[in-house]
């Protein structure tokens, strides 16, 4: 049904296997940084439209690839569809982001929660498969959702938050009701992370954006446990082949030797953590994604060639002494910025392959 993979390089480093150079992917590389995704969106005429036109969904998807040579594409979707199937009702206002109509704040709003029909997110699985029909084997694609703890702060607050005043105060004053969220969180994003993989995902990434706003002991209990009752029932191989699985925490440094326990294959890191530390505190056990800080990209592209060169560095050569390899994807510590300069990208992904090339040759 699909073309075979010509750049599996990515999916290498996701399974610590030895590769040619370190891949590159960005977190949002298909987005309002890009004039063309811009044009594309003004012909949908809302974020939704883009998102739930299959046509619409690949054209963005695939035009960061057209710019630079990625080794990876990411679907083009938005955490929020599950609960949006959930009855949540899903808007985004110009300049003002996600906004839920009914959030979920009380038992009632609580108990009525439930594992959405996966026929409500149709329009997702069928960008999936129809993103890695157009890719045509150039390379991997991965579809993503939101972690259970990152989806309930949205579903509570309603919206984006700066102190998350709604969704810690049903924490501390109900947990029974928070555990129940989460509960139906984890088995709706296993089930819709499954349903993407059946649909042409070869690996999946679990966006905790939210879990390093939790104090410790909290993030264990209600991120880090949901998170792991996702993956624990992903599926894990598709028509023979791996299917990795990436978790993310911003903000989760702290965590860092707990989060590699979790059973993902690889950990993602922002901006915040010393990569050669981090690669030492896990021990081999998971490869690991990132950690430039976005806004390197706002300097010149010597700068950015340079600062992208500290991080290869930091992680150093993949190749360990007893031969084996730990792998290290290049990522950014969060998304790119709208405000990027395209061009800026390009010496970014030049200075990642030819570094990261010279770092693999023999001393």
């Amino acid at each position: 049904m699909f073309a075979p993979l010509v750049n599996d390089t990515f999916l290498r480093a996701c399974l610590r296997q030895p590769t040619t150079h370190t891949p590159v992917w960005l977190m949002r590389q298909a987005g309002r940084y890009l004039p063309e995704y811009r044009d594309t969106r003004a012909k949908a005429g809302s974020f939704m439209g883009l998102a739930t036109n299959t046509d619409y969904a690949t054209e963005v998807t695939l035009q960061p690839l057209e710019r630079y040579p990625l080794d990876a594409a990411i679907l083009f979707s938005d955490i929020l569809t599950v609960p949006d199937a959930m009855g949540l009702g899903l808007s985004f206002q110009q300049g003002e982001g996600p906004r839920f109509a009914k959030p979920v704040r009380d038992e009632a709003a609580v108990n009525a929660l439930a594992v959405p029909d996966m026929d409500k997110l149709r329009y997702v699985f069928d960008a999936v498969t129809s993103i890695r029909k157009a890719l045509n084997g150039r390379v991997p694609l991965i579809g993503f959702s939101g972690s259970p703890w990152t989806l309930a702060c949205y579903m509570v607050e309603g919206a984006g938050s700066d102190d998350y005043r709604q969704v810690k105060s049903m924490l501390y004053s109900r947990p029974d009701l928070m555990h129940r969220i989460l509960s139906v969180n984890a088995d709706s994003v296993a089930t819709y992370l499954n349903t993407q993989i059946d649909a042409g995902a070869q690996a999946v990434m679990i966006f905790d954006s939210w879990g390093g706003v939790l104090a410790d002991g909290a993030f264990q209990e209600f991120s880090l446990a949901y998170t792991r009752r996702v993956v624990q029932q992903l599926n894990r191989t598709k028509d023979g082949q791996p299917v990795p699985v990436i978790c993310f925490t911003k903000g989760g440094g702290l965590w860092l030797p707990e989060i590699a326990d979790l059973g993902a294959d690889v950990v993602g890191l922002d901006w915040t953590v010393n990569l050669a530390r981090a690669r030492a505190s896990v021990g081999g056990r998971v490869a690991l994604q990132g950690n430039l800080d976005p806004n390197v990209l706002f300097a010149p592209p010597e700068a950015v060639q340079r600062e992208a060169i500290k991080v290869l560095d930091s992680f150093g050569r993949p190749q360990r002494a007893d031969g084996g390899w730990d792998g290290h994807i290049f990522n950014l510590g969060h998304g790119i910025s709208q405000f990027t300069p395209p061009e800026h990208v390009t010496a970014l992904v030049e200075a990642v392959h030819s570094h990261s090339r010279k770092l693999r040759q023999p001393v």
